[in-house]
This record gives structure tokens, C-alpha cells and sequence, in this order.
């Protein structure tokens, strides 16, 4: 089992980038700004971060709080609104891929733990009427009710001795059987165990998602701010004051 965890988290960790890396600022040719400014764009498509901005159609800055917000809900979605779900959708991959795990742990380790009760029910005579964990893990180490109650009695412990007359009484018909069931109850116990793990790895990617999420909105308005930071507008009229034919309006960025 331990190995699988490892697995797993090996997985997680490679289907889940855990950081955006901060596109490099790289400052755009005057050619570059009139296409973005016109929604053009040149042969062969920027090649920069910068660019790509204006490119998306996604002009208006993000929230980086809100970007996290998103992801922790959702992983993936915060990286959908920071513009960036090329890496957000690993993450909502892993999410998905936890969840089934999840649920498959989950119905085995019930359906092993159902199996391994029954067990005791016809081979140990046991009562499952109101009985928890504590009890099966007592009647799998001990052949029988008056071998478990003489160990409490010499340890001291009598508030932990069962009275077989309220039900708490078993009696395994071999010690070969009572070993099959501390084995099938091992295993159940595996399964569940296995569950704890993935729910912190769901935690673990919410988390990272949320992280990635802002970074993604931070670099999303840098990149923006690159490009719009500098623009300057201005107009002037077309012909004489007293017969104008149009006005001119000019968008100049300092380079």
C-alpha cells in the first residue's frame, strides 16, 4: 500500500503542474501594437506572452484572490477566468481522477469489511447487532471471549472485559479461521486507510490548483499592463476649423 501512495502522489504531481512560470516581459514591435490595437494579428501569430493578451480578447485585468477563490472551489476553474486553462486543466483532470479513486476505495473497502463480518457471523458465532470497529479488531486477535476477557483481567483493565450475555460473546471454530478474518479485516482497513490518503491528496490539489490560479492572473496583468501601460490617444480634426472634413484619432505607445 505504501507504494501505491507514492505512486500516486508521483501522479498527482506530474498531471498537476504546481506553478505557472511568469512570462518573460518582452516589449512588442509599433508594428505588433496597431495589429493587436485593429484585433490583427501578424504572420505566423505573436510569439510572445504580452501579446497574446490583447490576441485572446481577454483586455480587462484579473482578480487574483478571485482567480484562487475559483480554483479552491473548483480546481481548474480559477485558471479558466485568469485566461490560462492550459494548465488548469490538469488540474481538474487530477480532481476527476481523485474522486474516482476515491469512490472505488470506498465501495471495496465496504464491500471487503461487509464480507469479512459475515465471516465472523458463521465461523465465530458472532452477534453483529450494534457492535463497532473495536469489537471485530478484539475477535479477530482472540479465539475466543474468555481468552480476550482473562487477558483484560490480568492486565487489570476490567472495564474493558465483555459479557458474553449481552451478545459480546464469540468462539472461532479453528484458529486457522480466525486468522482468515483478521486478514480480511486488515484489508478493509487498508481500503480506508487508502481514502484518508487520497482525501489529502484532493485537498493537496485544490490547493495547488489555487496557487497556480493566481499566479496566473498576476502574470495575465502584467502582461496586459506591458501592452496597454503606455498607450496615448489623441484626435485632431480633418481640414479647416470651418469645414471639417472627418477627425483623425491617433493611439501612439512610447517604445
Amino acid at each position: 500500500m505504501a507504494t501505491f501512495r507514492w505512486l500516486l502522489v508521483g501522479c498527482l504531481i506530474s498531471a498537476a503542474p504546481l506553478r505557472a512560470d511568469d512570462p518573460p516581459t518582452v516589449r512588442p514591435t509599433r508594428a505588433e501594437v496597431r495589429l493587436s490595437l485593429l484585433g490583427l494579428s501578424p504572420p505566423g501569430g505573436f510569439d510572445t506572452t504580452v501579446a497574446s493578451a490583447v490576441q485572446s480578447g481577454s483586455t480587462q485585468s484579473k482578480k487574483a484572490g478571485l482567480a484562487a477563490l475559483y480554483s479552491l472551489l473548483i480546481p481548474g476553474l480559477g485558471e479558466l477566468y485568469a485566461g490560462d486553462f492550459s494548465s488548469g486543466k490538469y488540474f481538474l483532470i487530477a480532481e476527476g481522477v481523485l474522486w474516482v479513486t476515491y469512490g472505488a476505495f470506498e465501495i471495496y473497502g465496504n464491500s471487503l469489511r461487509a464480507d469479512a463480518r459475515l465471516f465472523a457471523v458463521a465461523y465465530a458465532g458472532v452477534d453483529p447487532t450494534g457492535k463497532n470497529d473495536q469489537f471485530y479488531v478484539d475477535v479477530s486477535n482472540f479465539l475466543s471471549v474468555s481468552d480476550y476477557n482473562d487477558k483484560k483481567l490480568r492486565d487489570r483493565t476490567p472495564n474493558l472485559v465483555y459479557d458474553p450475555a449481552q451478545g459480546y460473546g464469540w468462539l472461532w471454530q479453528s484458529d486457522a479461521l480466525r486468522a482468515s478474518f483478521r486478514d480480511q479485516r486488515i484489508r478493509s482497513e487498508d481500503m480506508f486507510n487508502n481514502t484518508k490518503f487520497v482525501g489529502a491528496a484532493i485537498l493537496v490539489n485544490h490547493v495547488a490548483s489555487a496557487i497556480n490560479a493566481a499566479r496566473a492572473a498576476i502574470a495575465h496583468n502584467a502582461a496586459l499592463n506591458a501592452l496597454m501601460g503606455d498607450l496615448r490617444f489623441s484626435a485632431a480634426l480633418i481640414g479647416s476649423p470651418t469645414s471639417p472634413s472627418g477627425v483623425k484619432l491617433t493611439v501612439t505607445r512610447g517604445l
